[in-house]
């Protein structure tokens, strides 16, 4: 049975190769202000880690608050997060099955809101409902002004497209198929030791951050507390920083500082 033991054991072994286990955090489907959102703001506070929060444009409420955002960034996820995949098919906002211009132009609409809601705070990073996105979109992401793709298990490549960076989540401690609370703890443990494990020994991409993936308005109560027991035990460890995804992206040495900021047309 995997443990905490086994965590802690893993990042020893990153501190005694004197090596850094680069993590990051990403909370998706935020809308509007609710108790979910103020929870996760403090939890966020309370951990003192920087947290990329995936907005859903077409329902993004414009009273979101600005003044509790520090540390945050803002990042977009979808247009309206609403399935147009055949019923044959996986959930997917943007499948190849709609014409690629409607699909552009729905990214496109949504990054502008997101702009001019959030300001300076949106990163233009795209995070795809269902993390699914049709394969033909990726090379016209970064002519939309996106700089990061970031969907869920651990990236193939680096470099998705010219000034595209790939950037995944590992690590998601909601039981999808089942109830919808947390996952049993030695889950959740083990897919976060087997990332860590792979990337030390160069079995998968040593340079991805390993991320963590959280639904505010989906925690139950199990969730949140194993969640929270999660990264403060991540944060307690000399191996561990946790960065930005400025900071995730600007590793990758790929993206020019200018790209980070983007200005929706008057």
């Amino acid at each position: 049975m995997t443990g905490w033991a086994d965590l802690q054991e893993e990042l020893d072994h990153w501190q005694s190769a004197g090596r850094v286990a680069t993590l990051w955090w990403r909370d998706d489907d935020l809308v509007a202000p609710t108790p979910a959102l103020d929870r996760l703001l403090h939890l966020r506070d309370h951990v003192d880690i920087p947290l990329a929060l995936a907005v859903i444009p077409e329902k993004a409420n414009p009273t979101l608050p600005e003044e509790k955002l520090e540390g945050c960034v803002i990042i977009q996820h979808g247009f309206a997060h609403e399935n147009t995949a055949p019923a044959s098919e996986k959930k997917c906002e943007f499948p190849a099955s709609l014409p690629l211009d409607q699909r552009l132009g729905a990214l496109a609409e949504g990054r502008d809101t997101l702009a001019k809601l959030f300001e300076d705070r949106f990163l233009p990073a795209l995070v795809p409902p269902w993390n699914r996105i049709a394969e033909d979109m990726i090379p016209h992401l970064a002519s939309l002004g996106f700089i990061a793709l970031s969907r869920y298990k651990a990236r193939k490549a680096e470099l998705l497209a010219p000034r595209l960076i790939a950037l995944n989540t590992h690590v998601d401690p909601v039981n999808w198929r089942r109830d919808r609370s947390a996952l049993p703890e030695e889950t959740v443990l083990k897919m976060l030791i087997t990332h860590l494990a792979a990337r030390r020994m160069a079995a998968m991409d040593a340079a991805e951050p390993t991320g963590i993936l959280s639904h505010h308005l989906m925690h139950d109560e199990a969730i949140w507390e194993l969640l929270s027991k999660l990264l403060t035990f991540l944060t307690g460890h000399p191996a561990v920083r946790w960065i930005s995804l400025h900071t995730a992206i600007s590793l990758s040495g790929e993206i020019p500082e200018e790209a980070f900021l983007f200005h929706p047309p008057a």
